[in-house]
């Protein structure tokens, strides 16, 4: 039955390396399971009823991926996503998070059209090499500060705008001790770091008074989704402000799925002789999918998991890897207690592990050609430290054609890349 629906044979693989590789990609990136319901739960959404929706969506997203595109990875909610929801719409820009979740509902929706219509595709196809590799860095980077904030080791200060946290905090410590240890394990090739990292972490925080443990059942059926539920503002769908939110969110959201989904792709040997990624459509419609299906859960946009890149390490070549990954958050779905009561500090190392991942792209930058360059270098550093993932991509775009059209080099620019750069400058001088 395998062999027929995922043809093990025709990619040099079998069932237990499959499952097996699917297991490790779940002990790599299960932490979204406790890190996911610490972010969304800024917003005042319900951290329980989070738990599941994470969950519930990581398994409609990775079996969606499994059969319909027969790739080994795995698509959830998505790290530097959940952060633009939470922290730029509704803490900076104001929103209410139920406006929020019906944005991510909305460009879900639109993203299946786009994607039927293979806009999408064109899109990515068309977007310059140079901020395809920076994108994942910029976000990574975006990531790697919200976790030292979370983790206490970086904070706000009027005289140098940031500077060292307060080292006698017993949060500090537990993220500290969480980073080193995570470091070690990294270093080590440990495919399941980041979880055992935040394992002993939070086990750290216990005697400090960080960690609560639970008071009844370690076990338990899962939180109820009623909290969070479709929880969808309709009354504001034909509003300015929804519509800002709305195509703030595509516009992140397609860039985000552009840069991890190729990172994932280049990792497992997925991209063809001329840079392309024969099975993107199918990918896509998986996350626009998953995108959906999530926001009526009621978390935020989904999206494919760069740490997918362990389970191909370990041998995964097919749908069947992403199959057993969704199998092991069904399981999953059963230990609420225990990823609920990690706190924000013993997870927060992983967010700054997994900004160091996303990194890696840029020895793929061109430095010696300025053109490419600073384009790459505006999309990197204007994420973080404009604490806006969009604001580094269109900063990364129009610079892009700014320069290649001032330095001779215009043919370099699709048309595509024009309009874009004409909207994103639309966006930051008359939005």
């Amino acid at each position: 039955m395998f062999e027929k629906l995922f043809q093990l044979s025709a990619h040099n693989t079998t069932v237990k390396t499959e499952i097996l590789a699917g297991i490790t990609t779940f002990m790599t990136m299960a932490y979204i399971l406790a890190v996911n319901p610490a972010i969304l739960g800024t917003t005042g959404m319900d951290k329980q009823a989070l738990f599941t929706a994470t969950a519930l969506a990581t398994i409609v997203a990775t079996v969606t991926m499994a059969f319909l595109a027969n790739l080994p990875i795995a698509a959830a909610p998505g790290m530097g996503l959940n952060a633009f929801f939470a922290f730029t719409v509704v803490q900076i820009m104001g929103y209410k998070w139920q406006m929020a979740i019906t944005a991510v509902f909305i460009e879900g929706l639109v993203f299946l059209v786009l994607t039927f219509f293979n806009v999408r595709e064109l899109i990515i196809n068309s977007i310059p090499k140079t901020l395809k590799d920076a994108i994942p860095v910029g976000i990574g980077l975006f990531i790697t500060f919200i976790g030292l904030h979370n983790a206490g080791l970086v904070a706000s200060n009027p005289d140098t705008l940031v500077t060292l946290g307060d080292m006698h905090n017993p949060n500090v410590i537990v993220g500290l001790i969480g980073l080193l240890l995570t470091g070690v394990l990294v270093a080590l090739n440990v495919k399941s770091a980041i979880l055992i990292g935040i394992i002993i972490a939070a086990l750290v925080g216990i005697p400090l008074g960080v960690t609560h443990l639970p008071q009844e059942h370690w076990v338990s059926l899962p939180p109820s989704l009623e909290p969070i539920f479709a929880k969808f503002n309709w009354n504001e769908i034909l509003t300015t402000d929804m519509l800002v939110v709305v195509l703030t969110f595509l516009f992140v959201n397609l860039f985000d799925t552009v840069g991890t989904l190729l990172g994932v792709a280049a990792k497992a040997g997925l991209i063809d002789a001329n840079g392309n990624f024969p099975k993107v459509k199918q990918a896509l419609f998986a996350d626009a999918f998953g995108t959906t299906v999530g926001a009526v859960l009621g978390t935020s946009t989904v999206t494919a998991y760069v740490e997918s890149a362990s389970g191909v390490a370990a041998g995964g070549r097919t749908g069947l890897t992403a199959l057993s990954t969704s199998g092991m958050f069904v399981i999953a779905l059963f230990f609420a207690p225990v990823f609920l009561m990690v706190p924000s500090s013993a997870t927060a190392p992983a967010l700054i592990i997994v900004g160091l991942f996303m990194v890696s792209s840029i020895a793929a930058i061109n430095f010696s050609d300025f053109t490419e360059a600073i384009p790459a270098f505006m999309t990197m550093v204007m994420m973080p430290f404009t604490y806006s993932i969009a604001e580094g991509i269109v900063f990364g775009m129009i610079s892009f054609v700014f320069i290649k059209l001032f330095t001779g080099k215009a043919s370099q620019i699709s048309i595509t890349v024009y309009i874009i750069a004409t909207l994103f400058l639309i966006k930051l001088f008359w939005a």
